[in-house]
């Protein structure tokens, strides 16, 4: 099966190696203990103490595995590389929503990164499918489960 490229800003590959870094010392030391705790509870049929703490250790390791594979698999893009003529992953596009003339800030990141608290959508998405290639003043259209909506690019930057 052929692993798909994660498109990931740099602060995106630290973030993922630095959970990954946790995941491997803190939470499997943390489990470890739990384990042993568990143990010394005596008989493991009934010991259900036990059983979530393996179901931790193994929930723990298959995390693990993927974001090693994330990682294996990451291309990080190149800040220098990034313009401002078009919009592309890691810039932050300024849009008017046409319907609400409601002006938002949306930052374009690799699938891996997004974070909807911060504005920050998948290049994925449908709306980050509509920005990509377009240019300051254009107006996009996205196909949304209520309709189309219609958005003026306001600004790109880095």
């Amino acid at each position: 099966m052929e692993e798909k490229e994660v498109i990931l800003t740099q602060e995106g590959y630290d973030n993922l190696e630095k959970e990954l870094n946790i995941l491997k010392t803190e939470k499997r030391a943390e489990i470890a203990e739990r384990i042993k705790i568990a143990l010394g509870f005596g008989d493991l049929s009934e010991n259900s103490e036990y059983d979530e703490a393996k179901n931790a250790q193994a929930e723990n390791e298959v995390k693990i595995v993927e974001l090693e594979n994330k990682l294996r698999h990451a291309k990080i893009i190149d800040e220098k590389e990034i313009d401002t003529e078009t919009v592309q992953i890691g810039n932050v596009v300024r849009v008017n929503d046409l319907e609400f003339n409601e002006k938002i800030d949306y930052t374009i990141v690799g699938s891996t990164e997004v974070n909807l608290a911060e504005n920050k959508i998948s290049n994925e998405s449908p709306l980050g499918v509509a920005l990509l290639g377009a240019r300051k003043n254009q107006v996009v259209e996205v196909n949304a489960p209520a309709g189309v909506m219609k958005y003026k690019i306001l600004s790109i930057k880095k």
